[in-house]
């Protein structure tokens, strides 16, 4: 039988079959996961083969992985040297941001979107909490919506208290599978509370001594729109650290940056120092933006001093 997963506690998976029936399973013993270092053998979006327990026919033992289309995947914040998936099967990454209580950096933002784009997994930047913004906060909004809308990512500026903006973002999630991705505290579960009402998942308010979001969803869960779309929500994100990413195909994962590839003085110029580089050029005259080349100069340091 085969079957998606739908919620991941860790040692069990909420499974739907064909026929729409849900059913409690494990995994079969020792599982090996198609290769993959992963915290998680198993993540929301995953499509699974199960056989139904004969002594318990509302549960089901998963044996088999079916090959994944694409992944989001996070370096473990537990196990350095592995990955801990996101999310599965994915047709669409929503990236709920905000730029004040609390504030997602740059650099967030930027690492997420080298994920997506590790499997061109087109994503969409949800500017929350407009409500919020005074002329400042909504001069860099506009920034970061100029950045980031030439390289392909949709902006949408929104209030999930007042519900601005969800006239703009509810059409984008119809016939596609959607994660919902962010720092706690950014309105992930909120948002979905305005797309599925009837869940009434709870929500918590900003800690004043941090100004960080307190967590709200302790596991992902997928949830069905209609029959052709269908919309992840997953717990807040403190630190998102790449995985799987060499440095030398870092650049790939920058769409100016890879507008630029084979017209540097060296082959395998780094973007650094190296004298004849098309992409310090770039950055020079602005046509890449000074934050996006120091997300990748950050990244490649990162990398380097982790060796």
């Amino acid at each position: 039988m085969k079957g998606t997963i739908y919620k991941s506690t860790g040692s069990w998976y909420s499974v739907k079959a064909e026929d729409g029936s849900f059913y409690n399973a494990r995994l079969r013993g020792k599982f090996k996961n198609l290769d993959l270092k992963v915290t998680n053998p198993l993540s929301v979006g995953d499509f699974v083969e199960m056989t139904i327990d004969p002594l318990t026919p509302t549960e089901a033992v998963i044996f088999t992985i079916v090959p994944r289309t694409n992944y989001i995947i996070r370096r473990s914040s537990h196990k350095t040297a592995f990955g801990h998936l996101i999310a599965c099967n994915i047709d669409q990454s929503i990236l709920l941001v905000t730029l004040k209580q609390p504030k997602t950096s740059i650099g967030f933002i930027d690492r997420f979107l080298i994920s997506c784009e590790a499997f061109r997994i087109p994503a969409v930047i949800v500017f929350n909490k407009s409500d919020l913004y005074n002329d400042e906060l909504m001069e860099e909004y506009l920034y970061l919506k100029d950045v980031y809308t030439p390289l392909g990512y949709t902006c949408i500026l929104t209030s999930m208290e007042k519900e601005d903006g969800l006239q703009e973002l509810m059409p984008l999630l119809y016939g596609k599978t959607s994660v919902i991705s962010g720092h706690s505290g950014v309105g992930k579960s909120t948002l979905v509370n305005k797309i599925f009402p009837e869940l009434a998942l709870r929500t918590d308010i900003i800690s004043d001594h941090s100004q960080k979001g307190k967590h709200t969803t302790t596991f992902a869960e997928m949830y069905d729109l209609d029959e052709t779309s269908k919309v992840i929500d997953t717990p807040g994100i403190k630190e998102l650290g790449l995985f799987e990413i060499e440095d030398n195909v870092l650049s790939h994962y920058f769409p100016e940056m890879r507008k630029l590839m084979g017209q540097c003085r060296f082959h395998n110029c780094r973007h650094t120092n190296e004298p004849g580089c098309k992409v310090k050029d770039a950055v020079e005259a602005f046509t890449i933006a000074p934050t996006r080349y120091e997300s990748y100069c950050s990244i490649l340091f990162e990398k380097e001093t982790h060796r």
